[in-house]
């Protein structure tokens, strides 16, 4: 036999048992025996340099060290989920996806949602090719490097019907290991880490492999993203990625009815607590994957899918003080400086207040005991007070009058919950804050440049708004306060490279009130240019698909300040997009205005996203479900059976896909 020979057979016996103790949990092999195995792999490696594989099982130990992660767009975004906290909250959802799909029998799939950190790893010819963190749905962090030194996730597949494909899951930490770290901690004399979640989230981003090697970290696989998938439902898939080497959840369920999944949120509520890993609710899944088709998905989460949260965890408190925070609008938010409480593994020490109207309606007064639970277990929020602990001195709460940054004196519109400060250009907080949202990453996304940067370079009198700072050079910065000249450098460059940020993204840096990413993608397709869009009419603006009279009324505010439009022009100087560019601009045409298009099933030559994509570059407007208004139906393979009935009983008219690009030409 070849060395070559017994290196292969070697790993893909390593693999095999790895698979069986890590995702079945069924050793075939004692640890003793198999470390005997590794070190054999290892010496017949070493001393064969020609036959080394990246995704050997001796790499897992790691050892690479990453000092940038690379940022990464997502092929398929990944979303978030709708949260539901009651039963009634279920049987809405269910009603809304039932009046889409024209079906009263909806089968569904239900999974424990498991509290840690959102991976994508991508496969090609059954091999990992990377692993991206969620980041903000658009892009995220390569951790390849660390990824591979999780167990339970596969470097090579068993085998490989899907070509190429996304799988998504949960990167999470035992409470066991968890518990083993923070021991080994404490014996070392450092804090322990608060909680797995937090814990399981920043692993992904140590710079050492090596150092991720050595903690227990697991991976649970529960979303396939592959356009050829041959399996009908989301449980199919689910069962065959397992055979493929994935380590899938025992705890999934099909369920009939609602009424079934109300059962499995019922057994599930009362036996998470024992499980080996944190979970915070049920998702509840509409298990065909036609179905999935044809529902879709919102701006920021898919209609077929569901997350039913637990009850939350309440402790109280003592409420020490009341502090008012200002917003980048001017939105003044009362806040809740509390003693220092555990809550669903962390110390809690501020709450939100929301408005002056929650105060009012709880009585919430300092010195008060309230009572503090985490909404959507993410912020912590007052409830209710406890009134028999109330101080007898108690007095109530007077809602501050004053901006407590610059002193103007607050504004609270009619109809609106919040106050304001409307000293909008004068306002230190707002002037910072708005800075802060312009190079955030999901704006301008400039690197080396961070919140507390802002603040300095604001404090230091370097930069009074964001077009300031295209104009900073190195020696400026230097001087600040911890700020060596590489990290200057990078500061700048990032500045630089910002200049190549698309349209839509700096539309959205702009931080016009109301409208967020999916709005300022809008206004940016249908207006091209900053120019276009300032120029714009109220009527000119409304007639934007779900452009409605508040964005519009704002924008043209914005439009109009002297401020703003000098502030564009300075943009424009520096060489800021501001305008659609010329690549995309190629692609674009208003062939398509004024139509509607629903797209169902799979197709040969584009995929689904690319179809929908390729009708809204073209003018056209992708909906979810089937109405009279609706001008076309494109259908590929395995189309939704309701949807074809739907559009039949309408007389829409369903074409293929080839109709649909002999459509184009035209």
């Amino acid at each position: 036999m070849s060395v070559e020979e017994q290196i292969n057979i070697l790993r893909e016996e390593l693999r095999q048992h790895n698979y069986n103790y890590y995702v079945l949990d069924n050793a075939t092999i004692s640890d003793y025996d198999f470390d005997l195995k590794l070190k054999d792999l290892a010496k017949l490696e070493e001393e064969n340099p020609q036959y080394f594989d990246a995704n050997s099982p001796t790499q897992r130990v790691g050892g690479e060290v990453t000092k940038n992660f690379n940022t990464v767009v997502h092929k398929n975004r990944m979303y978030s989920l709708d949260n539901s906290y009651s039963k009634e909250d279920l049987v809405d959802w269910e009603k809304r996806i039932q009046k889409i799909i024209g079906s009263e029998t909806i089968e569904y799939t239900c999974e424990l949602k498991y509290d840690g950190a959102s991976i994508n790893l991508t496969y090609e010819n059954g091999i990992l090719k990377n692993a991206v963190t969620r980041g903000d749905g658009f892009q995220g962090d390569e951790v390849t490097a660390n990824i591979k030194t999780i167990k339970s996730i596969p470097l090579v597949l068993n085998e490989s019907d899907f070509n190429s494909f996304e799988i998504r899951g949960e990167i999470i930490l035992p409470f066991d290991g968890f518990n083993k770290m923070n021991e080994e901690r404490i014996e070392a004399g450092e804090d322990p880490y608060r909680n797995p979640r937090n814990t399981a989230s920043g692993s992904l981003k140590l710079q050492d492999s090596a150092e991720v090697a050595k903690r227990p970290l697991d991976c649970l696989l529960y979303h396939v993203v592959e356009a050829s998938n041959k399996y009908e439902t989301h449980f199919k898939t689910l069962e065959h990625i397992q055979k493929l080497g994935f380590k899938v959840p025992k705890a999934i369920k099909v369920c009939k009815s609602i009424d079934e999944v109300f059962n499995f949120i019922e057994h599930w509520d009362t036996e998470r607590h024992n499980l080996p890993y944190e979970t915070d609710g049920i998702v509840v899944k509409v298990n065909s994957l036609a179905y999935q088709d044809e529902l879709g998905f919102t701006s920021k989460a898919p209609r077929w899918a569901i997350a039913y949260k637990f009850k939350a965890e309440q402790v109280s408190t003592i409420l020490n003080e009341i502090t008012y925070q200002v917003g980048r609008t001017g939105a003044i938010t009362p806040v809740a400086n509390l003693e220092p409480v555990q809550l669903a593994g962390t110390i809690v020490k501020r709450a939100s207040l929301h408005n002056a109207d929650q105060i009012e309606k709880l009585d919430i007064r300092v010195g008060d005991t309230v009572f503090v639970e985490k909404g959507g277990e993410i912020i912590p929020k007052i409830v209710g007070v406890e009134l028999s602990s109330r101080p007898q001195n108690s007095e109530p709460t007077k809602y501050i009058t004053h901006c407590p940054d610059c002193n103007t004196k607050l504004v609270r519109n009619e109809g609106d919950a919040k106050h304001y400060c409307p000293n909008e250009y004068g306002c230190p907080t707002q002037i910072t804050g708005r800075i802060q949202h312009f190079i955030s990453r999901k704006a301008m996304n400039i690197d080396g440049l961070g919140a507390e940067t802002v603040e300095l370079l604001f404090k230091e009198g370097l930069i009074q708004n964001y077009a300031d700072l295209y104009e900073l050079t190195v020696a400026q910065v230097i001087p600040l306060e911890r700020m060596a000249e590489k990290s200057a450098q990078n500061m700048i460059e990032g500045i630089e490279k910002s200049k190549q940020i698309p349209f839509e993204k700096v539309l959205f840096a702009l931080g016009i009130r109301f409208v967020g990413e999916t709005v300022a993608k809008k206004l940016a397709k249908h207006f091209k240019s900053i120019d276009n869009l300032m120029n714009a009419t109220f009527e000119e603006l409304i007639s934007v698909d779900e452009i409605g009279d508040r964005i519009a009324e704002s924008v043209i505010s914005f439009s109009q300040n002297l401020i703003n439009i000098q502030l564009v022009d300075r943009l424009k100087l520096y060489g800021v997009q501001l305008e659609v560019s010329e690549m995309e601009l190629k692609n674009h045409s208003n062939i398509l205005q004024g139509k509607i298009f629903v797209v169902s099933g799979v197709f040969t030559n584009l995929s689904r996203n690319d179809l929908k994509k390729s009708i809204e570059d073209n003018g056209g407007k992708v909906a979810s479900s089937i109405s009279k208004k609706t001008t076309y139906v494109v259908a590929g393979d395995k189309m939704g059976p309701s949807k074809r009935t739907k559009a039949e009983s309408l007389n829409v008219p369903i074409i293929s896909e080839d109709d649909y690009l002999k459509l184009l030409e035209n």
